[in-house]
């Protein structure tokens, strides 16, 4: 995908993410740094700063946790070259929390695969009360994939076009 491509997409995507209850509905919101052409939910960073706080990932050996975001000038490099917050004000994640995450493909009944290291589905597997909404393209989507039994779903998948909501 182009710069372009990205840009235009990750806007209708957040613009939508913006527009869901569930976003309404929380007072803490956890983002990503994206890589890859991920979606780019820092999109979201000046809208989300004006009524909410923002808590980003930092990973440190096989666990992931969330640290309070205060501006682009409190990032450093981390693991995977991820710019993660150098903040040490760590969430205490409820059911006010909402977590957008990433993924490599999705379906349509809500099932992801992200990357490989675990990290969301263990963090959701410890804090099972928070919302979560996947970030993604259409193309992302499939009818149907192969994932494991340890694989966490959001609730929600948005994507330029659609919602794919799971029923628990």
């Amino acid at each position: 995908m182009s710069e372009d491509e990205v840009g235009l997409l990750s806007g209708m995507i957040c613009n939508r993410i913006l527009s869901s209850d569930y976003y309404k509905k929380a007072t803490d919101i956890c983002l990503y740094m994206p890589i890859q052409n991920e979606v780019d939910v820092t999109l979201l960073f000046p809208y989300v700063l004006m009524e909410k706080r923002i808590w980003l990932p930092r990973v440190k050996d096989k666990d992931m946790d969330f640290y309070l975001y205060k501006d682009e000038d409190s990032l450093v490099v981390g693991r995977y070259g991820i710019k993660e917050p150098s903040s040490n004000v760590k969430l205490e994640a409820d059911n006010n929390t909402l977590i957008v995450m990433p993924g490599s493909v999705f379906s349509r009944n809500n099932k992801r695969i992200g990357y490989g290291g675990g990290y969301y589905d263990r963090y959701l597997e410890e804090h099972k009360g928070v919302m979560t909404i996947a970030a993604a393209y259409d193309f992302q989507v499939l009818e149907d994939i192969p994932t494991e039994e340890f694989d966490k779903r959001p609730d929600i998948i948005i994507t330029e076009t659609e919602e794919y909501h799971h029923v628990k």
